[in-house]
This record gives structure tokens, sequence and C-alpha cells, in this order.
């Protein structure tokens, strides 16, 4: 299917103009088999759990150790840039101490391994309420549990955006990174990473190809990087997105509650396709012309394998 795909595109591409080539290339996404796409047109939290998603309310890493996940940490609501259209939230506050930390994680199901992911997502780089300066991170990634340290399976590709700078490093960035393994305790992460040493406040839309042995870092339709080797997937994710505090960068000398804010636009997932920024843009334009708000006809492995969201 993936051979296909680029064949026919290709073969578009050299006889049509580029607004039909467009129209082509939409179409032979949404009809593929294999695809995952949300906007979020849910009514309420409800709703989006009736739709195959899970709102984190597990103790655990990461973030403020004893910190508390919940569903008051996600709401739906209405894009005040596109009408009828509605947004995700991520919504963590904290006022450094964990009885008073609220963190939100959203997870769907561990199902996905090779093709393209992508989100358009709204990063913060300041509180909307409170001071800032607290080490926080608003990421958009795939991963399957740690079962141990130096878990030879372990899979993870991130996005990590720190507005306010940590682990050593000052300046706001966005991570991309892809994980062979890591030991918890003591920390010792066996990773590949790319770092986007600049401030990205707004909306960005983030993609990963995942293929033949290569992971491709997109940021607004512009390659980053490139992985591969030991850090490729070994076995199936989830698709997850999440906004904590890190305990080596909580504000000192204050107890005022901040909160930081994270919008979703939407998600997609194509399965064993490797799809262009363009390709993937397209998809969601059609996706949204003809009021199509959810897809899935990913199928679940067999047996299905569980969905924790708790890391």
């Amino acid at each position: 299917m993936m051979h296909f795909s680029r064949r026919l595109l290709a073969l578009v591409s050299m006889l049509a103009p580029a607004s039909a080539m467009a129209d082509v290339a939409a179409n032979t996404v949404t009809n593929a088999p294999g695809i995952f796409f949300d906007d979020f047109h849910y009514a309420d939290t409800a709703a989006l759990v009736a739709g195959g998603w899970k709102i984190r309310d597990q103790a655990g890493h990461p973030g403020i150790e004893h910190g508390k996940w919940g569903p008051s940490t996600i709401s739906l609501v209405d894009d005040p840039q596109h009408s009828g259209q509605r947004l995700l939230r991520l919504d963590a506050r904290t006022d450094g101490t964990a009885e008073d930390t609220y963190q939100a994680q959203l997870c769907h199901q561990r199902k996905y391994f090779e093709g393209t992911y992508a989100a358009r997502v709204r990063f913060a780089d300041a509180p909307v309420q409170g001071p800032g300066g607290d080490l926080v991170v608003e990421s958009f990634y795939t991963s399957s549990p740690l079962k141990h340290d130096f878990d030879p399976q372990y899979s993870e590709l991130d996005w990590e955006y720190l507005p306010n700078g940590g682990w050593g490093n000052p300046h706001s960035r966005l991570y991309s990174v892809s994980w062979q393994t890591v030991q918890m305790e003591p920390w010792n992460a066996f990773n590949q990473v790319h770092e986007e040493q600049r401030a990205l406040g707004g909306w960005h839309t983030l993609l990963t190809q995942v293929a033949a042995g290569k992971i491709r870092y997109f940021l607004d339709g512009v390659q980053l990087d490139e992985h591969g080797g030991r850090n490729y997937p070994a076995q199936p994710m989830s698709i997850n997105f999440n906004l904590w505090f890190s305990p080596s960068g909580v504000l000192p000398d204050t107890k005022a509650e901040r909160r930081y804010q994270q919008d979703l636009a939407w998600v997609m997932h194509a399965k064993d396709l490797v799809l262009s920024p363009a390709q993937v843009d397209a998809a969601v334009r059609a996706y949204r012309r003809t009021g199509v708000h959810q897809v899935d006809t990913v199928k679940a492995m067999t047996p299905p394998l569980p969905s924790n969201c708790d890391f």
C-alpha cells in the first residue's frame, strides 16, 4: 500500500495541475485503509472518552512526584478562530507542592506502529495565570510501556516543548526524541535527540514519518532531523499528549498558582503510509470540508494491547 500510494501520487503530479493533485492526494489518503483522524469535535469529555480516548487519572512518572492527574485537566472548547470547530485543551497547574499540582495527559489506544503521525498543536510560552519560569513540558508523543529498566522493546517517539528551558539549558526549545530505552533510577537515557532552540509559542504542525528503519521529524513542513538504527520503534505504541511540570525546575520562593494551557486542533495517523506535510494538510482540509470529525480504521492488535495511560 505504501509503495502504491507513492506511485499514484507521482503519476498525478505529472499529469494534473497543482489543485487537482491536491484533491487526488487528499482522496488517496482519506480513502486509504488504516487511518486515524480526530479533530476533537466533542460536546464534552464524556463524549471524548466514548470516542476512544483515555484521560489519565493515575499517579506516576513524569512530573512532580505525587502530583495529581485527572479529568479536570482536560476540556473541550470552541475554537475562537474557526467558527464551528472545537479544540481540546490540556490545563496543568501547580503552586510547587504535590498536593496542589494537577497535570494533564490524554492517550489513545496502543495499536500504532509504522506510518505517519501528525498533530496541530498550540504551544504556550507563558502561563495564563501566575508567574512564569517553571520547567513545564508540552508534548505530543507515541510510546509503549517501559516494563523494566533497559527494556529492549521500549519504543517512544517524542515532541517536547520547553518554553522556559530546563535540564541544563535555560533557552526555549523543542525536542525531537527517538528512544531506544531508559533507566529511571538513576536516570540513564539511550536516545537520539534534535533540539530546535527558539521560542515557539503559538500554533504548529508536528509530523513524524516512521518507515524502513528511519524516523523523520517535520515542524511546519520543514524536516528537522532523521533518526534510526537502534532507536527505531520495536513494537506498537499509543498516541499521547501531556502537559506537566518537572520537579527539577519548580520556581523557588513562591506559592502562587501557575497555570499553563496547551490546545490541540487535530491529530492523524496513516498506517504504513509515508505522507508529506502537504499530503497530511490536504487530507485534513478534505475531512473538514466534508464535515468528517473522526475516522478510525486502524485495527486493534490481536489480542488488544493494554492502554494504561500512566507513563
